[in-house]
């Protein structure tokens, strides 16, 4: 029997629902860990003496208290987290300082621990991380539509038993699939490491969704032009089938391929740009898995119950 992308539909389907549902999950509780990019405060990373530990370090972070010479108040630091970086440094999130909140407590530091080397610094308001949260979310939501019109456009001509809207509601159905998957991946990952979601994770997710589509979009083109020439009474899924067997060695050697650069950028490429790089690399995975295990099976099951 000849081996068929449609029959085993079903399980892969079963698979990305489990896996949209643990994702959905996970982005109620914990929730994702956001940077503070969208929270609002201040980021710097810091090299501290050989001879002080990350202990010592949060224990001058403790015990400074800033004065305001105008006010004449004194202030804590409040809540902080220090994650030690590959490159022996020390990053340490915080409530966003003033300038001479700032310069206290370099002098401080280098009072207790000694001479420490400031590498970053970078404080950004609430109002700034909240404008940034909702621009990032509007900026996902508009690719979403943006993807539906193009696609239901370029499919205009599709026979008249095809919607060309089905096409392009379903390229946006698996674009949210991979992006809701990866972000529970993700998510999994902050509760281990350092990472945190920032502007660069959403640049990511966008560029995800430039990437499915593009490998969706490649399998509906070759469905149109098979339906175009297809053999009267020759059944939708038969077509469906032929198109995905058609179009699978070109998905896997471009996925391939664009993991290869990716990998060498992820082990040869700055530290600043590794957690862009692998959710980029999640990122490609998925996508090829949903452009030939969920898109097509979709457009069959759904023309079944039209």
């Amino acid at each position: 029997m000849k081996f068929s992308f449609i029959r085993p539909a079903k399980y892969f389907l079963m698979l990305s629902a489990a896996l949209v549902g643990v994702s959905i999950v996970l982005l109620i509780y914990p929730g994702p860990d956001l940077s503070i990019d969208f929270t609002g405060g201040t980021m710097m990373e810091i090299r501290i003496p050989s001879s002080a530990t990350k202990d010592d370090l949060a224990n001058t972070l403790s015990s400074i208290v800033f004065t305001q010479e105008e006010e004449e108040a004194k202030t804590s630091i409040g809540n902080f987290s220090i994650s030690a970086t590959k490159g022996s440094t020390m990053l340490i999130r915080m409530r966003d300082l003033s300038n001479p909140e700032h310069l206290q407590l370099q002098a401080h530091m280098n009072e207790t621990l000694g001479e420490t080397e400031e590498l970053q610094f970078t404080t950004i308001g609430p109002t700034v991380g909240a404008s940034l949260k909702k621009r990032s979310l509007w900026a996902l939501t508009i690719a979403s539509i943006a993807i539906v019109l193009y696609i239901a456009f370029a499919f205009r001509k599709v026979p008249r038993k095809l919607s060309p809207w089905r096409f392009g509601l379903i390229a946006v159905i698996t674009l949210l699939h991979d992006v809701l998957i990866t972000v529970g991946i993700f998510i999994i990952l902050s509760q281990f490491t350092s990472f945190e979601f920032d502007t660069l994770f959403v640049t990511a997710l966008l560029t995800i969704l430039g990437y499915s589509v593009n490998d969706t979009i490649v399998i509906f083109d070759r469905i149109r032009d098979n339906l175009l020439t297809q053999n009267r009474g020759e059944e939708f899924y038969i077509v469906a089938d032929r198109s995905l067997k058609q179009s699978v060695t070109r998905s896997i050697n471009t996925s391939v391929s664009t993991l290869i650069m990716l990998s060498a950028l992820f082990i040869l490429g700055s530290e600043s740009i590794k957690w862009f790089v692998l959710t980029l690399m999640v990122g490609a995975i998925i996508g090829t898995y949903s452009s030939l295990f969920l898109a097509t099976p979709l457009l069959v099951y759904w023309k079944k119950k039209t």
